[in-house]
């Protein structure tokens, strides 16, 4: 029997976009961890789940259906309304690259974990966050030392410091 358009949309509009359980078990792991980051950011292209400003990290846990994971093999098992569905997954996908190249352009490293990678492998994902943030938060540490000498070139050849 279908469902009814007040059956529909009850359900659809308990799915939550912002804060979902993968979302928020990646923050705490962070947060334990000493980790500051930002949510969410409106001022960088794509509104990052996870953003490190500083260390120019974006970070985002897409759910399989909705960002279309192994979309050409699913396609398929979309049983109603595909109309609708099926143009929208292929959107997403679609904002999914522009946002990743956008942020690219723009300096940023994207990391995008599928929701079961959360979900089964949360060690190898925390891992590789960390890894990431910490080489990049030294990288940057370096930099600022660098810029703090007041270096000519000859005092930089005499100096014998490489960058």
């Amino acid at each position: 029997m279908p469902r009814s358009q007040e059956v529909i949309h009850k359900t659809m509009s308990a799915i939550k976009g912002k804060n979902t359980g993968i979302e928020r078990k990646l923050r705490k792991a962070l947060t334990e961890r000493g980790l500051r980051y930002r949510t969410y950011s409106s001022s960088v292209l794509g509104h990052p789940d996870i953003l490190f400003p500083a260390e120019r990290v974006a970070i985002f846990a897409d759910s399989e259906f909705w960002h279309g994971y192994r979309f050409e093999e699913n396609e398929a098992k979309i049983k109603s309304n595909r109309d609708y569905w099926i143009p929208k997954i292929k959107r997403n996908m679609a904002r999914d690259e522009e946002v990743n190249a956008g942020l690219k352009a723009e300096g940023y490293l994207v990391l995008r974990y599928w929701g079961f990678e959360i979900e089964k492998d949360f060690d190898r994902v925390l891992s590789e966050i960390l890894s990431i943030v910490q080489s990049r938060k030294a990288a940057l540490a370096k930099a600022k030392t660098i810029a703090k000498k007041d270096y000519t070139t000859l005092g930089y050849l005499f100096d014998g410091s490489k960058v």
